[in-house]
């Protein structure tokens, strides 16, 4: 087929920004009640809320199980964690307990009881601080264990956690004395219990500032007393330089561990020694990752069947998933196109649940039947599993369903089809990444994934280059894996190419690469993403003269610190950025309060790291145009991190814009916000690469 030809960045897209938009986000947070499966999903046209979704026991269709405006997501560290938890119960259905979003209380919830009761509060209101929050729920003998985060003044850091068991007959919904501690607080940061299969010994994982738990954690292990008290607890593993990421228990009761004792996270059991010692014995030996950054308490890597075998995900980068035997150390990867695996296993009999995606497909919930070796999708944003509220749309996909589970014999891994489904992107403008590695400073590796412009009818003049965004990840302790995201598509099928940087400093890559940062944010990152940025202009694939960087986060402190230290990029989207090294150590939330300390230096020499590399202190040296988008709710990067770097900019005849957003935080999760963000990034770069784009709003730019 003959192709037409347009200038880069000038192409027609049916990959709109409402349509990126609608689609963002991805299912999280899976747990299996008895044979059923769970997760929470987002919700951006409902003003960015998460529901509960559950997918029937006979296989049917998965359908929402709260309406708004339930909203189940928990601030605890402001980056919350495993929000709810559920049970069978011999009659009435699955009793389950969840987080909600607007008074961060506990609520228990039936939902086939007789009458349909609504959810009912179980934990009390503080007006104090941040108030009461919870995450990462158990249930154990009518209570729930979790761990409770309480303000104790109106600081960010005036906090205490602590392990807590909630009654659930409801007694606690207005008394806060009801609610008994299992532990101190004198560990100020906590993962939930995990609970042995007798129940008599709990485990969790603790560590405190200025570490962060990648850097290093403990594992906590307890006797459960008959009175369900905790006995004094003692560490099994973990240490100061030793980063515990999660911790399970088998059927048979064994402990099992996710540990980066040995350069990487690999899985361990924790036998006990001749002595009563712990003795870590790794079931898997290899220089790949099992495990990554615990930034939310709840995640899972790993989770044990009842045959003793144990799922994995695992890999260099991107991780997939695998079934492990723990006493041969023989592991089987699961047949399919999934090319990465979020955190979140769950098990029930003999099958294994996750949410994973790859460069053909969005993050989906995926069931793997270890018995048979079969895997397929089961729900996730736009897919025949997507959840349905009205009986003619669920008996509709039921038959849906059944066809696909009848054509399921064609092969290992399934994937059906996705009819009925009009708000789906057309496939054949999706870019087709490219994961390279590229050399910096002293030769040393830089991993990247290049997404080239792409349209299946139209290309550029033989003699024209692209224009390429660097895309600088947040975190920074983070990866990205090469996997769809239709806010990349929506650049890339316009003729604008990516290219996503795991510069140094990133997981995925073991230890080593990811202490390549430690105390050199700001410098490493920023050359990581220039020396890519080069390569790719020296061979040909870029445009020199047409590149730009952005992030968000501690990604949008790469783009802003990048303009500061190089003349290499032609413009920047900043996107609720770190711009001032000071100012985030004083503002931030209490997890990343010490932060800085790892990525810049001990507090001695703040001041001085703060002069040599905040974008706030070298405004002086940015000339190139950006656009900064701030949410105004933002606990994490406060707006004043912005609006310091605007102050300093003013008068600087540098063209900018600041788009600021009420309700949102760190974060976008609205719709709205999230088609004017793409919007105005676009236009920015219409306007300083020099191509028409008559079909969005023009950003207005000012010195």
């Amino acid at each position: 087929m003959d192709l037409g030809t347009a200038p880069y960045g000038s192409w027609p897209s049916p990959i709109g920004a409402a349509l990126a938009a609608s689609l963002d986000g991805r299912p999280e947070y899976v747990g299996a009640v008895g044979a059923e499966v769970w997760w929470t999903a987002p919700r951006p046209a409902e003003g960015g809320r998460r529901t509960l979704v559950r997918r029937p026991a006979d296989g049917g269709p998965a359908v929402c199980a709260l309406p708004a405006p339930w909203n189940v997501r928990s601030r605890v560290t402001e980056y919350g964690g495993m929000p709810w938890t559920g049970a069978e119960q011999p009659l009435g259905g699955p009793l389950v307990v969840f987080v909600h979003y607007a008074d961060q209380r506990l609520y228990a919830y039936e939902p086939d009881a007789a009458g349909s009761p609504g959810p009912r509060p179980l934990t009390p209101v503080s007006t104090v601080g941040g108030g009461l929050r919870w995450v990462d729920p158990v249930l154990r003998d009518g209570e729930v264990w979790c761990v409770l985060e309480e303000f104790t003044g109106s600081a960010p850091t005036d906090v205490r956690r602590v392990l807590a068991a909630v009654p659930l007959d409801g007694s606690a919904a207005e008394d806060r004395s009801r609610v008994r501690e299992l532990t101190d607080d004198r560990y100020r940061f906590s993962t939930g219990l995990r609970l042995s299969p007798d129940g008599r010994q709990a485990a969790w994982l603790v560590w405190d500032h200025p570490r962060m738990p990648w850097d290093g954690t403990e594992l906590r292990l307890a006797e459960v007393t008959p009175d369900g008290r905790l006995a004094e607890p003692r560490t099994v593993l973990g240490g100061p330089e030793e980063a515990v990421a999660q911790v399970e228990w088998t059927t048979g009761g064994s402990l099992l561990a996710v540990s980066d004792r040995g350069g990487w996270w690999n899985p361990y059991r924790v036998d006990r020694g001749p002595g009563g010692e712990a003795v870590a014995v790794n079931l898997c030996p290899r220089e790949e990752e099992f495990g990554g950054p615990l930034w939310k308490p709840g995640l899972r890597w790993i989770a044990a069947l009842p045959d003793g075998l144990v799922a994995v995900l695992h890999g260099q980068g991107s991780s997939v998933l695998g079934v492990l035997d723990p006493e041969s150390g023989d592991l089987v990867d699961a047949a399919g196109p999934w090319t990465a695996w979020q955190p979140t296993l769950a098990v029930s009999g003999t099958r294994v649940y996750g949410v994973a995606a790859s460069p053909r497909s969005p993050y989906e919930v995926v069931e793997l039947d270890t018995a048979t070796g079969h895997a397929r999708v089961v729900g996730g944003l736009g897919s025949p599993g997507a959840e349905r509220t009205r009986g003619a749309d669920r008996a509709e996909q039921a038959d849906r369903a059944d066809r696909a589970d009848r054509a399921g014999a064609a092969g290992p891994a399934e994937r059906p089809g996705r009819a009925g489904q009009p708000d789906r992107a057309d496939p054949a403008y999706y870019p087709e990444p490219q994961s390279r590695t590229f050399f910096g400073r002293g030769g040393r590796e830089i991993h990247a994934h290049v997404y080239p412009p792409h349209h299946p009818v139209l290309r550029a003049r033989a003699d024209e280059l692209p224009p390429y965004v660097v895309w600088a990840h947040g975190g920074p302790t983070d990866h990205v894996p090469p996997v769809l995201d239709l806010h990349i598509a929506y650049f890339t099928s316009r003729g604008i190419g990516v290219v996503e940087v795991n510069y140094g400093g990133s997981t995925g890559y073991g230890r080593a690469y990811r202490e390549r940062l430690r105390e050199q944010w700001g410098v490493v990152d920023v050359e990581d993403c220039a020396a890519v940025a080069r390569a790719l202009a020296t061979e040909g694939t870029a445009d020199p003269d047409r590149l730009a960087i952005r992030g968000g986060s501690a990604g949008g402190w790469t783009a802003a610190a990048s303009l500061a230290a190089t003349g290499l990029y032609a413009c920047a989207a900043i996107i609720y950025p770190v711009l001032d090294l000071a100012g985030f150590a004083a503002e931030t939330h209490d997890l990343e309060s010490r932060y800085v300390d790892a990525l810049a230096g001990p507090p001695q020499t703040l001041a001085l790291r703060n002069r040599e590399r905040s974008p706030v202190a070298r405004a002086d040296r940015i000339t190139a145009p950006f656009v900064l988008l701030q949410g105004l709710d933002d606990p994490v990067c406060p707006p004043a991190q912005a609006e310091r770097l605007l102050a300093a900019m003013r008068g600087r005849s540098v063209p900018h814009a600041y788009l600021a957003f009420e309700g949102e935080g760190h974060g976008f999760r609205r719709a709205d916000t999230m088609v004017r963000a793409l919007e105005a990034e676009l236009s920015l770069y219409a306007q300083v690469f020099g191509f028409e784009r008559d079909d969005i709003p023009r950003l207005a730019l000012s010195d």
